[in-house]
């Protein structure tokens, strides 16, 4: 079993290189790295022309930060080692299922609606996993020195995205598996629903004033999660508007919160100036943390 595990392991490894460089080489329209490109591209130009916090500057405070925590991510982070363990993590999980004798997690079948369906289906429960995900990296102590570091952003743009400690890859991906897997989705292909997700985080980062008029009371949007990253937060509060790409969440369960709109209100949190300023600091804070 060791051997097939380490087989699944090194596939891993040789299949996402081939993977990315395919990505990266050619370009077409059914291509991540590239969509990521465009769309940050595209949303980092409408910040420049219809900037909300018209004092910033167009290559503010960490933009190649948070450039780089955007590609690594996305891309590198797999490449090193997440995607070969997580195949073997897959792997071992269904391998301890069937000792007793589950071999199909699948509780629910849907695999015969209409795909919008399907992917509409996907997108609302995905994203309210992701609120409570996100919850929990804020009201738990050893996992909120992680969060920390998408927290650490002072200045928002698109970028501010993905800048974020590749465990909370780790966190979201884990508590998310078995409750998707349990419903028999009959998509092959997620490509639009990861697009999607990623053109709504990119412009809740961005230096735009958009509330979608009485969309704002489903979409998240940029005004709303501007506070999510305020500095002052209701007293008593662990974080305000945890929502991902849907408000929904925050007010159905009491947690929106938008005083006002000043884009200028302070980012971060308690004592920001001590944070580490680089990448590898960044990513060892929570290790090497003082008490």
């Amino acid at each position: 079993m060791f051997q097939e595990y380490f087989k699944i392991f090194l596939d891993g490894y040789y299949g996402y290189w081939n993977y990315l460089s395919s990505e990266i080489l050619r370009p077409s329209w059914h291509n991540y790295f590239w969509w990521l490109v465009g769309l940050s591209v595209i949303v980092w130009m409408v910040e420049l022309i219809f900037p909300w916090r018209k004092n910033q500057a167009a290559i503010r405070e960490d933009f190649w930060l948070d450039g780089f925590y955007m590609f690594f991510n996305f891309f590198i982070f797999s490449l090193i080692v997440y995607n070969s363990v997580s195949n073997v993590a897959v792997e071992a999980f269904n391998d301890f299922l069937g000792l007793f004798g589950i071999e199909n997690m699948v509780a629910i079948q849907v695999g015969n609606w209409p795909v919008w369906a399907q992917f509409l289906l996907m997108f609302v429960i995905a994203d309210f996993i992701q609120w409570n995900v996100h919850r929990l990296l804020h009201h738990n102590p050893w996992l909120w020195e992680f969060h920390k570091v998408h927290h650490s952003v002072t200045q928002m743009g698109f970028a501010a995205h993905l800048r974020y400690h590749w465990m909370e890859t780790i966190v979201y991906k884990s508590i998310q598996y078995i409750p998707l897997a349990m419903i028999g989705f009959g998509l092959a292909d997620f490509f639009i629903l990861h697009i999607v997700t990623i053109a709504i985080g990119h412009l809740n980062h961005a230096n735009v004033k958009i509330t979608y008029g009485p969309l704002k009371y489903l979409l998240n949007n940029p005004v709303m999660h501007l506070w999510h990253h305020a500095k002052n937060l209701p007293v008593g509060s662990h974080g305000v508007n945890y929502g991902i790409s849907l408000s929904l969440w925050d007010y159905l369960f009491g947690t929106a919160y938008i005083p006002n709109e000043n884009e200028n209100e302070p980012l971060g949190f308690d004592h920001i100036e001590e944070f580490p300023k680089t990448f590898w600091s960044q990513i060892t804070y929570p290790w090497n943390k003082k008490n």
